[in-house]
């Protein structure tokens, strides 16, 4: 599906969120985290921020969690319908530190591999590693990015805020799943992600939260803790899903 052009709203909005990721030392990455529940828009968003800071004049170097699964095996060992399995087994945590995060990071050897599953023929990749260049942004985008296992490996994360009733719809067009969230055939998709909620809290931990349910005029709705908890009873998630 073709990425449609972005919106003035949407470009602005970029635009300020370029404004908040920080400047790289002279040799290390800055490692930038797009977090928020599937069919929220983490991806679409990850390449707008990247064509805006490319503006600017920054490298970026994209990474998406989908690219670092476990094999379905792991994946569904608890049960294809299970919300706990979708939580904990979904992605191969100690491979993306280990092989992107950590060598992104400070003082870091810069020397990662974008990719460590392919999700369609259910391989365990290991291609030659590439460098990233010097004072990168590192844009990441995926579900869970904010899980214990990957504390401390972002200096900016991202969260964008979606109700379930509107991602579900999104993911119904995309992939021909459900669209409606207490549909049982989401039980998995939506029970895992709330258990993100209930464990992590990540729109209270990232330090942008960014309403994106129209994705051409996302609003800004949070940029420091302090003045987020304010919000947590008005924002989308408040609202059924």
């Amino acid at each position: 599906m073709a990425t449609p052009p972005a919106s003035l709203p949407r470009a602005r909005l970029l635009e300020r969120v370029a404004t908040h990721v920080p400047p790289a030392s002279r040799e290390d990455c800055v490692r930038v985290a797009v977090d928020g529940v599937d069919g929220s828009g983490k991806t679409w968003f990850a390449d707008d921020l990247a064509a805006i800071l490319i503006a600017a004049g920054r490298q970026v170097v994209r990474v998406s969690v989908d690219d670092w699964h476990h094999t379905r095996a792991h994946r569904y060992a608890r049960g294809r319908t299970s919300p706990i399995g979708f939580w904990l087994d979904s992605y191969d945590y100690d491979r993306l530190r280990q092989e992107v995060l950590e060598p992104l990071g400070p003082d870091g050897s810069r020397w990662f591999r974008r990719k460590g599953h392919d999700l369609h023929t259910d391989r365990v990749l290991h291609a030659p590693p590439e460098r990233a260049p010097a004072g990168a942004v590192v844009l990441v985008d995926g579900l869970f990015l904010q899980r214990a296992e990957l504390q401390d490996c972002f200096e900016l994360t991202i969260w964008l805020e979606v109700p379930f009733t509107v991602t579900t719809q999104r993911m119904a067009a995309r992939d021909g799943t459900h669209p409606d969230p207490t549909h049982p055939t989401m039980r998995r998709y939506v029970g895992g992600q709330e258990l993100y909620f209930a464990q992590r809290s990540p729109h209270t931990r990232a330090d942008l939260v960014i309403d994106n349910t129209d994705p051409q005029a996302p609003r800004l709705e949070a940029a420091r803790p302090a003045e987020r908890t304010a919000d947590v009873a008005s924002s989308p998630r408040g609202r059924a899903r």
